[in-house]
């Protein structure tokens, strides 16, 4: 389960979220441009920091402003496939993270 109750200001944007996503299934996150559907993939993820509320995966606290508690992205265990150039539109992301992992050397678990 992933328990996000957090805030954060981004110039003159306020992302202020209070959700619960399931643990298993897919979740899709879709808006209009600027609506922050990456500061969101951000925040989840350890790229950015948000300054109020928490961020709870399956029982761990990934983020907690107040305690101070904010774990790095490669901690957090969470994946992120950035798009990028090459990636074909008919590749699945699990094809392009082993294409990528073995070009660089390295496993996909």
């Amino acid at each position: 389960m992933l328990e996000l109750n957090f805030s954060q200001t981004l110039g003159n944007h306020c992302l202020t979220i209070n959700e619960t996503l399931p643990a298993n299934g897919i979740t899709a996150i879709f808006g209009v441009s600027g609506a922050g559907k990456t500061s969101l993939i951000n925040a989840i993820s350890g790229l950015t920091r948000p300054q109020k509320g928490r961020i709870v995966l399956n029982g761990r606290v990934l983020n907690d402003a107040e305690k101070g508690i904010c774990l790095t992205p490669e901690k957090r265990r969470v994946g992120y496939v950035f798009r990028m150039h090459g990636c074909s539109a008919l590749q699945s992301a699990w094809q392009f993270a082993l294409r990528h992992g073995e070009k660089h050397g390295r496993s996909v678990r």
